[in-house]
């Protein structure tokens, strides 16, 4: 568990620049498919156990739900195959909203009202107008975000943020809010289908003629005022790094969100760097930074923009085995027609949105044009 300061510097980064361990082994059998919940068979409410461990009750359908959660509006979209039931976001999912391919899928989602900003705090009045049955909020970022909340006479689920088991979590509480669990059910089957599915697609990539694959040294990086922070392994950055078949270069710091200098770069001098969706950074403006020339991502031409989606891929959502591929292919680029990442992206978007995917759209969530000088990038034309 990452101590609560070091935690919400992360959230607040994540929010201003527009998320516990989860490690290399398979997702394992305490699957979050069986989430502190129960719904109240023949009854027309149900009650359901949120994360912090408060049980809330629900008495009849749940038809107007705000959140000042970043990613959950694209994962309740999914789990609905809807944003109509969605009236309030925060400001960083207007951002990409606007920003990216999830307008096009759901045009009412640029103009949704936003609740919070970057530090989470709700704008009470705003949500007492919006009247929604429900509020999500963070559960473990202290009660200056809850109590008002609560205080105003709403209901508020409180999720806790990081691993892969919470976001599945996340997933489960969702289908049964929306009365959908059966479809949450089978989200979460299938994220772990792909977990598997990628694990062996590493594991039998060869680096160098040796038998066991060599880890890949990544750095994921999130501009900053005076230079950039990364992600230690407390983070899910580190999660699907290690799953794709690399090794996270800051793994070890201290902190969750190390600052990174000139210095510190080029003495970690990682042969991948994957640009966060969360601020305006390139691989054009990386590459063009004289102080970091003798870089050997950027020697190699190994500097990606990470992509963006129904939502930004950085954070756990519902598309991260999009990410786990997406990784997966920059760090073994041979790997790229065994993948399929075109193939899949096209098939999980029908699956979770609806959507038939044009080639221009997928081109535009790859970032096709901000990685095409990057190595291997033409891999993903295909």
């Amino acid at each position: 568990m990452i101590d609560s300061a070091p935690r919400r510097t992360v959230l607040r980064g994540l929010g201003a620049g527009a998320a516990a361990l989860a490690g290399a082994g398979a997702l394992g059998a305490c699957s979050s498919r069986e989430p502190r919940q129960e719904v109240k068979a023949g009854a027309a409410g149900f009650t359901l156990t949120d994360q912090r461990g408060q049980k809330i009750r629900f008495d009849g359908p749940v038809e107007r739900i705000a959140t000042a959660i970043i990613p959950a509006p694209s994962m309740i979209a999914a789990v609905d195959g809807s944003h109509a039931r969605i009236v309030g976001i925060n400001e960083s999912t207007l951002q990409a909203n606007k920003e990216g391919i999830f307008g096009t899928l759901f045009p009412e989602s640029r103009k949704t009202a936003t609740i919070a900003g970057a530090d989470f705090l709700p704008n009470v009045e705003t949500v007492v107008d919006l009247a929604p049955d429900v509020v999500v909020q963070w559960g473990d970022q202290g009660e200056e975000v809850i109590a008002p909340l609560e205080n105003a006479g709403f209901k508020v689920i409180g999720l806790t943020y990081g691993t892969q088991e919470q976001m599945e979590t996340w997933i489960n509480i969702f289908g049964t809010l929306l009365g959908k669990e059966k479809r949450a059910s089978g989200l979460v089957d299938w994220m772990h289908e792909e977990d598997a599915a990628v694990r062996k697609l590493v594991a039998s990539q060869d680096r160098a003629g040796d038998p066991v694959p060599v880890p890949v040294p990544v750095l994921y990086l999130r501009t900053a005022a005076d230079g950039w922070t990364t992600a230690n392994k407390t983070q899910y950055m580190n999660h699907w790094t290690e799953l794709a078949g690399g090794v996270n270069v800051a793994r070890d710091e201290a902190t969750g969100t190390p600052q990174v200098s000139v210095e510190q770069l080029l003495a970690w001098d990682p042969e991948v760097v994957l640009l966060s969706g969360f601020d305006p950074a390139t691989p054009a403006a990386f590459y063009a930074d004289k102080r970091l020339a003798g870089l050997r991502a950027v020697r190699e031409r190994r500097v990606y923009k990470i992509p963006l989606g129904g939502y930004r891929w950085d954070p756990p959502c519902c598309e991260s085995p999009l990410m786990w591929r997406w990784t997966a292919q920059i760090l073994h680029p041979a790997l790229a027609r065994r993948i399929g990442l075109r193939t899949r992206l096209a098939e999980t978007f029908r699956k979770l949105y609806g959507h038939r995917l044009t080639e221009a759209e997928a081109d535009a969530v790859l970032h096709l044009d901000l990685n095409a000088r990057s190595s291997g990038y033409d891999g993903f034309r295909a």
